[in-house]
C-alpha cells in the first residue's frame, strides 16, 4: 500500500506521515525497493498518536512517549506515568468545559424565560 492510500485510510495527509517519519514518531519498514510497507501495527500506532494529539498532548511530548515506547519494557512505568499525567490534564479540561456549558445553559434558560412573557404579551 502506498503512502497516499495509507494516509487516506488513516485520515491524515501523506505530508503528515512523512513528517512523523522525519521526527521519529513513525518508523515504517521499507522493502528492498525503498517503498514503505505499512502494517496494522503502524495503523494502530498512528491512531494512538492522533488520539494523543486530539486530547491536547503536545507533539514534543508525544515524541518523548514514542522514544520511551521504542526503548522497550524498561520504560513501562515512565510511559504509564506520562499517560496518567495527560489523563489528569484532559479530565481537568473536561471539568472546566462542563462548567462553561452549565453557564451557557443557564444563560439560555434566562433568555427563554424572558421570551415567554414577551410572546404572551403579543397575543
Amino acid at each position: 500500500m502506498n503512502i497516499q492510500t495509507f494516509a487516506e485510510e488513516c485520515g491524515v495527509s501523506a505530508h503528515t506521515l512523512r513528517y512523523y517519519e522525519k521526527i521519529g514518531l513513525l518508523q515504517v519498514r521499507r522493502n528492498s525497493s525503498g517503498h514503505r510497507q505499512f502494517t496494522e501495527r503502524d495503523r494502530d500506532w498512528l491512531g494512538f498518536i492522533s488520539r494523543l494529539k486530539q486530547t491536547g498532548m503536545p507533539l514534543q511530548q508525544i515524541c518523548h512517549y514514542a522514544q520511551l515506547r521504542a526503548a522497550g519494557d524498561s520504560t513501562l512505568a515512565e510511559r504509564q506515568a506520562l499517560l496518567e499525567q495527560h489523563a489528569e490534564a484532559v479530565a481537568a479540561r473536561i471539568a472546566q468545559e462542563q462548567q462553561h456549558l452549565l453557564r451557557l445553559e443557564e444563560k439560555i434558560r434566562y433568555y427563554q424565560q424572558l421570551s415567554v412573557p414577551a410572546l404572551a404579551r403579543r397575543k
